[in-house]
């Protein structure tokens, strides 16, 4: 297993905040990214007291900023880089999401990856494991998503040629379902989401949404495995397959 330095861009909560956490138990050093100081203290505080004598850094920086780079790579090689970016819009029937909406879901999401990426590629090590973090959405035509569908499908997309052109590197995504994270709450209402969240567990042969550590334990086994690159691997509870529930 390589334990060199492993980077968690959007890692300031949610899924990035648990990977980054995963990553450190399994001794890695961390450094985690964020746009919001607060946030990100509080974040890498909490790192810091959940694994004791393993080197935590974070970094107050927008994924898009080209100043990414140049931070980076103060802190030398690095050897796992998830891209956890997200935010935006982009949900809600297609008759009524605006190309506003829309740009601002790719703004956030998909560009945000892929110019952290960028600035990324100097600081990789040869071998270093690259992992993005997308969504169901892309896959599931379920309505109401197509704008998310879009904005994951196309990171979803990127990932096959990225593998080519960037190995032996090795670039992969995890693709989470419904996930019970801070994203939630900022959308909808306590109510309503607990009925959402009922509603998709009756439907998933799990029984129930997922839990952030549930995706990190996914995306750092992914990153770990030295001979796989190039695949989506889905973590959403089942929510992929057709069982007419």
């Amino acid at each position: 297993m390589n334990k060199g330095l492993a980077v968690v861009v959007g890692g300031s909560s949610g899924i990035g905040l648990a990977t980054a956490a995963r990553f450190a138990a399994e001794g890695c050093p961390v450094v985690v990214t964020g746009r919001n100081r607060d946030r990100l203290d509080q974040a890498v505080a909490q790192l810091r007291a959940s694994a004791p004598g393993v080197s935590i850094g974070g970094i107050a920086v927008d994924a898009r900023d080209p100043q990414l780079g140049e931070q980076l790579a103060r802190h030398g090689e690095l050897q796992h880089l998830v891209l956890a970016a997200s935010g935006g819009s982009g949900a809600g029937p297609f008759s009524q999401v605006g190309a506003d909406a829309v740009r601002d879901g790719f703004e956030a999401k998909t560009l945000a990856q892929w110019t952290a990426l960028q600035s990324a590629l100097p600081s990789l090590t040869d071998h270093a494991s690259i992992t993005f973090i997308t969504a169901a959405s892309a896959r599931a035509a379920l309505p109401g998503t197509a704008g998310l569908a879009a904005v994951n499908g196309a990171l979803e997309a990127a990932v096959g040629p990225l593998a080519v052109e960037l190995a032996p590197r090795r670039v992969n995504a995890v693709s989470p379902g419904v996930i019970d994270t801070p994203w939630w709450h900022g959308r909808m209402p306590a109510e309503a989401r607990d009925a959402y969240f009922a509603q998709t567990a009756r439907a998933l042969p799990l029984g129930r949404v997922g839990q952030p550590e549930e995706v990190a334990h996914v995306v750092v086994a992914l990153a770990m495995a030295e001979f796989v690159t190039g695949v989506v691997l889905p973590a959403d509870g089942g929510a992929h397959l057709a069982t007419g529930r």
